[in-house]
């Protein structure tokens, strides 16, 4: 990839950077690379869609969602299943992730065409930067940065608890409850370079809430959030 070679010319400057924030230092250096190549470069040719972090975030999105499940088992033996998903729901959120992100400093490290980053580069970079793990070192060196440099060192379990994050299932949870039609209609256009996606819930066929973001799961959270303050679900 002759592009790869162009911006990360100081390899070892950057491998050293990595090494920081993930607690060894990568042997497949190309791999992390990838992991913060944005998609919005793939735009003026610089890259190819397969070059980007998307298919290395969608493998991160896997093992994350494993880890966290097999995480949060041993840690409440006692807690039932729809206890654990919702908790894990929340770990794994959108916000979460992107918060996580900025605490370990991928913000250095990601590339992108754009001129106003939105918020959702950070975990989408995260998800690649555990898929590229995972590729380059295995399963448990992925579970090992998991737990140990982002839930010991970033999560308070506790709090996480008592925020509610995940509107979307609340909404849908009540509406099954209810026997309540529900669907999500997106809509996108182009902004600044990325796409903004734009969500209406409708229950029983009727307008309850929208939220505009971009990611479809934000707007989808968002919608759900709005219709989810003013019924207090």
């Amino acid at each position: 990839m002759p592009f790869l070679k162009r911006v990360f010319r100081k390899k070892d400057e950057f491998g050293l950077t990595l090494e920081r924030i993930i607690g060894f230092y990568p042997h497949q250096i190309s791999i992390y690379q990838q992991a913060f190549l944005h998609k919005s470069l793939t735009q003026n040719n610089q890259l190819k869609s397969f070059e980007s972090n998307e298919r290395l975030e969608f493998l991160g999105d896997a093992i994350l969602d494993s880890i966290i499940s097999h995480y949060l088992f041993n840690k409440f033996p006692k807690k039932d299943e729809g206890y654990l998903t919702m908790l894990r729901s929340r770990l794994v959120s959108r916000q979460t992730l992107n918060n996580l992100g900025v605490k370990i400093g991928l913000q250095e490290l990601i590339k992108s065409n754009l001129d106003r980053a939105s918020k959702s580069i950070y975990g989408d970079a995260l998800e690649a930067l555990i898929g590229a793990i995972y590729l380059d070192k295995g399963y448990g060196f992925a579970q090992k940065f998991v737990e140990e440099k982002l839930l010991q060192n970033h999560i308070d379990i506790d709090e996480v608890m008592q925020t509610e994050t995940d509107f979307k299932s609340r909404v849908i949870e009540w509406c099954q409850k209810e026997k309540l039609s529900f669907d999500f209609e997106i809509t996108e256009q182009e902004e600044k370079n990325e796409k903004l996606y734009t969500a209406v819930l409708l229950v029983n066929k009727e307008f309850k809430g929208k939220g505009i973001a971009f990611t479809k799961k934000k707007a989808e959270q968002l919608a759900a959030e709005q219709y989810y303050n003013k019924k207090s679900l």
